[in-house]
């Protein structure tokens, strides 16, 4: 495994964690967590020294194997795991860390990232590089692991994670939730929400759905996820099975910069429903990433246009499919205005400080638009599908996606694919007489969002 380019001071390139289990516990009022990590994984070459992924939280004990106490040394970073005897390349490991302190979101060049105090409870929003500020981890998207996390926490608060549900115990004024993960899943997908909910069993097509809300934002809720069942149909039809057993939605009473994806679950802000529909995008967007980004996750983060592109994508297949603009009327919109921004962005490599940039997101989809409209839609929706397939619970590469659309639809494109990903220059859209007019009115962009 090599480093990612984009992040690399995250991760530790000798070694993959197969599952987390983690036992925490926090305190609202305080902001306090403290938790006991035991991690498994293997070594990838001969090594004598572990390094883990830890910001903000201080490690007190670190045991090898379930009972030698091992050497280790904190920086402000990582936490370095000396071995009492090397393990050998291939070897499996376990590795109980005991931690505790305040989270925090960590500063990254992408803003403030982690776990974050509500005004009653508390997030994690860990992309790209935010998981250690809840637990020691490999951060790195290549890395998908299984996972338990058992968190004890006031019985005022329910608590969502990543996983199926599969115990709740309540004694002393305070409840303990289980939940565990068996979908290898990257570090920065896990997530831990905690605040004054309630929940709600919802119909969707397929997985089992779950609202969590603050009462007061009922009627809001209920309103604009409406559709959501409807939603997973049609995503279930052109990307193929939802990959999980439950999708479940948290909507904070804080408002949020921007709605997040976690594996399962979608996230959005008091701010991000407005009881009318207006932000229905931001459903489809967060939705579809379960496909795209969850399931089918990137190898670095080089390829985020894998994960954005999709989800802005089905963006645009939602409203057509719900009686809006189509996705072709959609494309030329954007088209359109991104042909009047800067052309000096690569897709498939935008560098780190570009990687959320709303272009990412807008060529991405305009990508799938112009592979569409070359392929046909039963060629097209037949690739999405044998790509969500192929890659389930894995990670893959733009080339992977290359090779497989080369592969299934027996139509050269290789060309096409460079012009839209490896060059800066805007290309026009395929058979629709749009081309690159920099002196074209843009409409209004739309803010991005994970």
């Amino acid at each position: 495994m090599r480093a990612d380019a984009y992040i690399p001071q995250s991760g530790d390139t000798g070694m993959r964690v197969d599952h987390y289990d983690l036992t925490l516990d926090y305190r609202v009022s305080t902001n306090r967590l403290s938790g006991t990590a035991v991690i498994r994984g293997r070594s990838v070459v001969a090594t004598r020294t572990l390094s883990f992924d830890l910001v903000g939280l201080r490690a007190t004990k670190v045991s090898v194997g379930g009972s030698r106490v091992a050497a280790f040394h904190q920086s402000d970073r990582k936490l370095r795991v000396t071995l009492a005897s090397p393990l050998a390349a291939g070897q499996s490991f376990e590795v109980t860390v005991a931690y505790a302190g305040a989270p925090r979101p960590r500063r990254s060049r992408w803003g403030a990232i982690g776990w974050e105090e509500l005004d009653d409870g508390a997030l994690v929003a860990s992309q790209p590089t935010g998981a250690p500020t809840w637990f020691p981890c490999n951060d790195v998207p290549s890395d998908k692991a299984t996972s338990r996390v058992v968190l004890t926490t006031d019985r005022a608060y329910a608590v969502v994670a990543s996983g199926l549900r599969t115990r709740r115990v309540t004694s002393g004024g305070r409840t303990t939730w289980t939940f565990e993960q068996n979908v290898p899943t990257p570090t920065y997908l896990m997530t831990v929400q905690i605040g004054r909910y309630v929940e709600e069993v919802v119909a969707l097509s397929g997985p089992v759905g779950r609202l969590f809300y603050p009462p007061a934002l009922a009627a809001r809720v209920h309103a604009d996820f409406a559709d959501l069942g409807r939603m997973v149909a049609l995503f279930v039809d052109v990307f193929g099975p939802y990959p999980l057993d439950e999708y479940a939605v948290v909507v904070t009473a804080d408002d949020l910069e921007i709605p997040l994806e976690a594996q399962g679950i979608g996230v959005f802000g008091g701010n991000h429903i407005d009881g009318f529909g207006g932000l229905e995008r931001l459903i489809a967007h967060e939705l579809a990433h379960q496909w795209f980004g969850n399931s089918v996750g990137v190898s670095k983060w080089q390829d985020i246009w894998l994960n954005e592109g999709f989800a802005c994508y089905s963006e645009w297949l939602w409203s057509e499919h719900s009686g809006g603009p189509t996705a072709h009327q959609k494309a030329l919109s954007h088209h359109a205005r991104l042909a009047s921004l800067p052309q000096d962005l690569v897709l498939s490599d935008p560098g780190p400080d570009l990687m959320f940039d709303d272009r990412v997101y807008k060529r991405g989809a305009l990508t799938l638009h112009a592979l569409r409209l070359t392929l046909g839609d039963n060629a097209f929706f037949g690739l999405l599908r044998t790509w969500t397939r192929t890659y389930r619970a894995a990670t893959a590469t733009t080339a992977d996606f290359v090779a497989l659309a080369e592969d299934v639809s027996h139509v050269p494109i290789a060309s096409l694919m460079h012009a839209w990903l490896d060059l800066p220059l805007l290309p026009g859209l395929p058979g629709s007489g749009v081309t690159f007019t920099p002196d074209a009115a843009p409409p209004p962009p739309e803010p991005s969002l994970h």
